[in-house]
């Protein structure tokens, strides 16, 4: 056997009677869709319940899986305290899931929990689980924040491991929708909620999980999601399977969107090899990109992939710009993978003798030596996108006033410490978003008061 169903379920704690106290009843038709769904895993009889939260351990850049032993966790802090779930986890499923992983090249495994109890994301679903069927093994997987081809070959890992126990699995993806639905709700409003809530339902009603993997980490930061991630795992659960589709329930009503989907195996289809297609289509763009690099670009990529391979420092290419050998300046190199951040080092003010020498220096820094991510592997050069700063020279401002979000970047300075962000940010809509996140960047306190200096940028994609 493999994964022979999969459920896409949101986790509010208001839908249970202990935490809701009468508030449920705004969302009955979320809480009869949770019904339907945990029928249909009892008549299934699963032997293990895979389940998917946002709110378990969640690492950078590793997918952690609970390790082996005994679960449980409450609502007590949803003043529901009575209200408890405990399973024993599938030992046996979790080594070989770490096996299938390892051997696949995702990042995930058992290593590095802070919490042993059982997150409200997984508590919930389970809650309602236990009411109609407790005959199960538990494996528990939190998200990360790799990119969704990630998370969706870690499900094809389940799945993959799955077969080989012959166990019969179903996976309960657990996450809610947007949190921007509503100027009234508890996390505002933003267009991009809505948005998405519409394009993710869309999907879950046409079981089109190619669709899940093509959202901009942008669009979906704007729209406050929830789950996606855990969504995409689930694609990956189900990649190569011919499923029924249907999208059981939708609503909105608290700001918070919640969705109940339900996908059951009935076939296989090789078709539906949705992670590779994905990775080929995204290849062809990169093919595009790099057709359309300019010399500033195409040398932070023969910096980077020269020293991926050999580990040397290359040596400056002949025919560069005459610019770039005869002027200094500050740069920032930044490499993306998937449309995330893969790395990005610069200097605000010239090191080297040349813009060329300052690209060759940090370009194998954000590479290497980026603290928030491991280096850059062989194996990703392909799948990068390069984007070079070229910083004017920075001049002191007295107010936020003089600042533009999309022209000047902007510096801010407490004593010795220092933070930068480069203008024309996605995500960075205003100078105060723009001055609040070069303070955390530094150190510096919201509340503490700074010096700012703006400069000026010419982009090179």
């Amino acid at each position: 056997m493999s994964v022979i169903a999969a459920f896409a379920v949101p986790h509010p704690p208001i839908i249970v009677p202990e935490v809701g106290r009468g508030e449920e009843n705004k969302i009955a038709e979320t809480t009869a869709a949770f019904g339907e769904v945990m029928k249909r895993i009892a008549a299934l009889k699963p032997e293990t319940v895979v389940v998917t939260s946002p709110h378990s351990v969640m690492y950078a850049d590793y997918i952690h899986i609970s390790p082996s032993g005994f679960a449980r966790g409450d609502l007590g802090r949803f003043r529901a305290e009575n209200v408890r779930v405990s399973a024993d986890y599938d030992a046996e499923l979790i080594a070989e899931l770490c096996a299938q992983a390892e051997e696949n090249g995702v990042a995930a495994g058992t290593f590095g929990q802070t919490d042993p109890d059982l997150d409200h994301g997984t508590v919930i679903p389970l809650y309602f689980l236990n009411k109609f069927y407790k005959d199960y093994k538990l494996v528990r997987i939190g998200l990360s924040g790799m990119s969704a081809l990630t998370h969706y070959r870690l499900g094809q890992c389940i799945a993959k491991a799955a077969e080989e126990l012959d166990r019969r699995v179903v996976l309960i993806a657990s996450g809610d929708l947007s949190h921007k639905l509503k100027e009234n709700g508890p996390y505002g409003f933003a267009p991009e909620g809505p948005q998405f809530d519409a394009q993710i339902t869309k999907a879950f009603s046409e079981g089109d999980f190619s669709a899940l993997l093509e959202f901009s980490p942008d669009f979906t930061d704007a729209a406050a999601e929830c789950g996606l991630k855990s969504f995409q795992i689930m694609a990956g659960a189900l990649d190569g399977k011919k499923v029924t589709h249907e999208l059981l329930s939708y609503e909105g009503p608290f700001g918070v969107g919640y969705g109940v989907a339900a996908f059951e195996v009935i076939g296989e289809d090789a078709t539906q090899n949705i992670g590779e297609r994905y990775k080929t289509k995204q290849r062809e763009k990169l093919d595009k990109v790099k057709a359309g690099e300019d010399p500033y670009v195409k040398l932070a990529r023969f910096t980077v992939e020269t020293y991926v391979i050999s580990g040397k420092k290359a040596n400056l290419p002949d025919g560069l710009l005459h610019e770039m050998l005869s002027r200094e300046a500050g740069v920032f190199v930044s490499l993306k993978k998937y449309g995330q951040l893969r790395g990005c080092i610069g200097t605000i003010a010239p090191t080297t003798a040349s813009i060329a020498e300052e690209i060759l220096q940090n370009g194998i820094s954000a590479a290497a030596h980026d603290p928030r991510f491991e280096p850059v592997e062989p194996d990703e050069l392909p799948d990068l996108v390069y984007s070079v700063d070229v910083l004017g020279a920075p001049e002191r401002i007295e107010s936020p006033d003089e600042l533009d979000v999309k022209k000047y970047g902007v510096i801010v300075q407490n004593g010795g410490r220092r933070g930068l962000l480069l203008p024309d940010l996605e995500g960075v809509d205003t100078v105060y978003d723009q001055i609040d996140i070069a303070k955390k960047k530094a150190g510096i306190r919201p509340a503490e008061k700074v010096e700012l200096s703006r400069f000026e940028v010419v982009r090179h994609k």
